[in-house]
């Protein structure tokens, strides 16, 4: 359930890119999660799970927000190194899909949680920061979220995200090594490319 949480709060950054780059971090995740719980609240279909809708949502809305490309980089650890241009772009085109579809999957579970986004103590001239949330819902002890952005040409983009002090990119690290020692790297990408094949659970919904 936290993983899921963290999941909707992680693609609740729905700014265009041309604002993000002049909004504070802190400000920019407290008003874009208020903007897509709004509509979510009011969009009946995303709440049933309309898969087409949330992807639609996911891809146009939401992936200008991520720096993929280092997300992917955290996840390999030091088998990034190893892996040529090609792997690497095959790697984060790949891992990007695996998140997509796990977030998305994820954002129908929204159900009226309170989002509590504190305030960033941060310098003026700081290029990387973590922004600090609390989801609370009745019933459920708060779970911490942090979200780990960096200050990049095109605005503020996440890199990584906390549940509890615990990495959801990081969470990939083992067992992409324990493929890449068993297969190697090609032998990764494939795994990727057929998990990402895989139809999803609710896949189907119009």
């Amino acid at each position: 359930m936290k993983i899921r949480i963290a999941c909707f709060i992680l693609f609740s950054l729905l700014l265009p890119a041309a604002r993000a780059q002049d909004v504070a971090p802190d400000v920019l995740v407290k008003s874009i999660t208020q903007e897509v719980t709004a509509i979510i609240k009011q969009d009946k279909d995303i709440r049933a799970g309309n898969t087409k809708k949330i992807v639609a949502l996911v891809e146009t809305k939401i992936l200008p927000h991520f720096d993929f490309a280092r997300m992917t980089r955290i996840a390999m650890a030091r088998n990034w190194r190893t892996a040529s241009p090609d792997q690497q772009q095959q790697l984060t085109n790949e891992f990007r899909t695996l998140l997509v579809r796990t977030y998305s999957n994820a954002l129908s579970t929204y159900r009226d949680q309170t989002i509590d986004v504190k305030p960033l103590r941060a310098k003026p001239e700081d290029t990387e920061v973590t922004v600090r949330s609390e989801v609370k819902q009745p019933g459920a002890q708060a779970t911490a979220i942090d979200y780990d952005m960096a200050k990049n040409p095109d605005g503020w983009k996440v890199y990584d995200v906390k549940v509890d002090g615990v990495s959801l990119v990081t969470t990939y690290r083992d067992s992409f090594a324990a493929e890449v020692r068993d297969h190697g790297i090609d032998g990764l990408i494939q795994s990727l490319q057929a998990k990402n094949r895989q139809p999803d659970p609710g896949q189907g919904k119009s």
